[in-house]
């Protein structure tokens, strides 16, 4: 006789054989007879794996790729359409002999070598209006201060050609260097055309802590548009305002235009979104020996209620939204800008403007 012990172990390997046996006969279903579902097996099946992540530098990086592959695309177009005729129409512009600054103008607002599209903004900038308000005249010594696209720059280039002389800061494009695009876009934008930008001169920078000008007092003029929101974000304005006064001679003027925030609104809030506060910034210029000869509302707008969520990106001609309320802004036009003329005084009212303090209390 067996004993229990052994009993249960015979048992067990019948059972085993039993089943084994009925697995092998049968294929396995995956529903529940009696309920017609599927029946959950003994291991759960894995969790799917989360997508990775987006890498913020790879995406940021990929950006920057595709903004110069653009930017590429946008100067091969650009050269194309310099034919030999415009090529020479525009180097007897060049060359002629101006009898005044409006004449001067004039004529090259309705030249043809200006970029497609460039003419449509003259309604909002006026450029005459403003150039004549700042008190240039067709032989002076002009720095630019950020040329970007060349809306300016393609104006300045042609008036000052004959007589006088336009500089423009100019870096290396390193792919490696977030602001690469910029520094591209100017370059390639001066070997464009040669017929325009030929004479202008450039000026090294090495990056973008350097402010370099020209000469000490060698500049009759500075200009420096729509750019005073960036250098006061990053807590630059005061160095730059330092700089732009050794650079320019006794009594040469430094010529601003700005996108304009609400009186009394606060910089540090203010400056990320395109804008500026006047009365703040008057005071930081006059704070770094200047002195405010005069201001105009040549380039004001009421329309601009400069609340929105992309800044003054929002209006044209960024247009940051696309086509989301596309409409409502092309109605409003251009930002509400100041427009503010200043002469170098003798000495600098204090060593260093409030601006300083800009980076540290955001």
């Amino acid at each position: 006789m067996r004993t229990p012990r052994l009993f249960a172990a015979a048992l067990t390997v019948a059972l085993g054989c039993s089943v084994s046996a009925s697995s092998s006969s049968s294929p396995p279903s995956d529903l529940d007879p009696a309920a017609g579902k599927p029946v959950e097996t003994a291991e759960p099946a894995e969790k799917p794996l989360e997508p990775a992540k987006p890498d913020p530098q790879a995406e940021a990086k990929k950006q920057a790729q595709e903004r110069l592959a653009k930017l590429d695309a946008e100067n091969k177009a650009e050269a194309a359409r310099w034919t030999p005729e415009l090529t020479a129409a525009t180097t007897k512009l060049a060359a002629t002999n101006w009898r005044s600054l409006s004449q001067a103008t004039k004529a090259v607002l309705a030249s043809e070598h200006r970029k497609p599209g460039n003419a449509a903004r003259d309604s909002f900038r006026h450029p005459l209006e403003t150039l004549k308000f700042f008190g240039l005249a067709t032989n002076m010594n002009v720095f630019e201060v950020g040329p970007g696209a060349g809306w300016w720059t393609e104006i300045l280039a042609v008036v000052l050609a004959n007589k006088g002389t336009l500089a423009v800061a100019t870096r290396e494009p390193n792919p490696e260097d977030p602001s690469a695009y910029y520094a591209k876009r100017t370059t390639s934008m001066l070997a464009t055309a040669p017929a325009v930008f030929g004479k202008v001169e450039r000026v090294p920078n090495s990056g973008s802590d350097s402010f370099e000008m020209g000469a000490p007092g060698s500049r009759d003029m500075i200009l420096f548009m729509r750019a005073a929101h960036g250098l006061a974000e990053d807590g630059k304005l005061a160095a730059f305002l330092a700089a732009a006064h050794t650079t320019l001679k006794p009594g040469g003027v430094l010529a601003i235009e700005q996108h304009r925030a609400p009186d009394g609104a606060d910089p540090v809030k203010s400056a990320p979104m395109g804008y500026l506060p006047q009365a703040w910034l008057i005071e930081q210029v006059e704070a770094a020996g200047f002195k405010l000869a005069a201001k105009s509302e040549l380039n004001a707008n009421p329309k601009d209620t400069k609340d929105y969520a992309k800044g003054v990106w929002a209006l044209p001609p960024s247009l940051a939204e696309g086509d989301t309320d596309r409409a409502k802004y092309e109605a409003i036009g251009e930002s509400d800008r100041m427009t503010l003329k200043f002469v170098k005084a003798k000495q600098r009212a204090t060593p260093k403007a409030a601006t300083d303090t800009m980076k540290t209390a955001k």
